[in-house]
């Protein structure tokens, strides 16, 4: 039987003093949802590697799918605070939530809305926003992860349509996808964008089972045996890698946000169980151990929160850099598994249960580490900034 969620925000530096009423309301509001949608089913789903598809219409509904997307076309035109906010809170219930609602605003309506036609926007944006149709995003091939520019995914011109051949792995939601954001490298060699919908003859999307991690999240391959993608699906504006850089930053930015909000979930329970559980006559958090690691663990999401608000704020200006953004993704999902480790140690044996939260943010956060550039890789982008030496080849 699911327990109450009893989750109280922490905010040792008084952030929430640096938020707009807005932000706090809409904070509120996917805080509420996630209490009573998410939280008393997800350990359920996750013991049994199932996505729970019947959250997609409350995601929709709390501004989960592309905040930051104009209203005209069905987004609520927020700000990156407010977007940083919404995925903080569903990662709080789940990674593989957060990643559901990562891929359809950060990766499948920001490319069609940046590089996309009129034509385009209008006919995917407001039914993505609504989730009446949803996405997934392909770059990732089976030998080509970190070196996208290495892809073989191709495609050519056929007259009246492209013919679209090669495959994609490891992507979230790609098993209900309506649509796929492919990345292909058209006959000049030059990687180019299309949009791809289920139903169309050649594709396929076969999902990948036997998952320790992300297990609530569907996650699966793309397939294209020569498919028809008529040339009006061909993203017009993004030529070259930029096209999907640009979308994995927006991606890493949520969740530079969104693994914060793991690590809460994790202090939060550690906390609470650490002022109950009683050991040698007293609570053992009268124990200077168990102090340390509390007190280590609200000092690292303490900075983390002022980096992730200096981030939205630089970003809402358009000021922020892809360097910043992977400096912050690298920082909070580090500071993340790490508090996921330590919190597990103070529930003893009860924290590898799904009594708890822990051990179940811990392994999602197994996969958010890798995934949107490797821990190694966000390290090399720091370090190519700041010395201009590229350390990639």
């Amino acid at each position: 039987m699911a327990k109450t969620d009893q989750f109280e925000s922490p905010d040792y530096y008084l952030l929430d003093e640096l938020l707009t009423d807005e932000h706090k309301l809409i904070r509120k509001s996917v805080r509420d949802w996630v209490k009573k949608e998410v939280s008393p089913i997800i350990e359920d789903y996750a013991q049994r590697a199932e996505f729970p598809k019947q959250v997609l219409k409350g995601l929709a509904e709390i501004g989960a799918f592309g905040p930051t997307i104009p209203e005209q076309y069905g987004g609520l035109g927020l700000d990156y605070i407010a977007y940083g906010l919404i995925m903080q809170e569903v990662e709080r219930g789940d990674s593989g939530i957060r990643s559901t609602a990562s891929v359809q605003g950060s990766l499948v309506m920001y490319p069609i809305y940046t590089y996309g036609s009129e034509e385009q926007k209008m006919k995917y944006l407001p039914k993505l926003a609504t989730g009446e149709i949803m996405g997934c995003f392909g770059l990732t091939e089976p030998d080509h992860g970190s070196d996208p520019g290495g892809m073989t995914t191709n495609f050519k011109d056929a007259g009246d349509h492209y013919l679209l051949n090669g495959a994609k792995m490891w992507i979230s939601n790609s098993p209900f996808a309506d649509i796929a954001i492919v990345w292909a490298k058209n006959e000049q060699g030059k990687i180019q964008g299309l949009v791809v919908e289920r139903g169309m003859e050649g594709f396929s999307t076969p999902e990948t089972h036997n998952k320790w991690s992300l297990r609530a999240s569907a996650t699966g391959e793309l397939v294209f045996d020569n498919v028809k993608v008529p040339k009006e699906n061909l993203l017009p504006n993004a030529i070259g890698l930029k096209g999907p850089l640009g979308c994995l930053n927006q991606a890493r930015y949520g969740i530079a946000w969104g693994a914060i909000g793991a690590a809460m979930d994790c202090y939060d329970t550690a906390l609470r169980y650490s002022k109950e559980r009683k050991q040698f006559g007293k609570p053992i958090a009268a124990f200077q151990l168990q102090q340390k690691k509390l007190a280590e663990m609200i000092t690292e999401i303490t900075k983390a929160q002022l980096l992730v608000w200096r981030l939205g704020v630089l970003k809402s200006e358009n000021r922020a850099t892809p360097a910043q953004i992977s400096m912050a993704k690298r920082n909070s999902v580090e500071t993340a598994i790490n508090i996921a480790r330590e919190a597990r140690q103070i529930l003893g044996g009860m924290g590898i249960t799904g009594e708890y939260p822990i051990m179940r943010h811990m392994m999602n956060l197994e996969s958010v580490i890798t995934y949107e550039g490797t821990h190694d890789i966000h390290l090399l982008i720091t370090g190519m900034d700041i010395t201009g030496e590229e350390a990639f080849k």
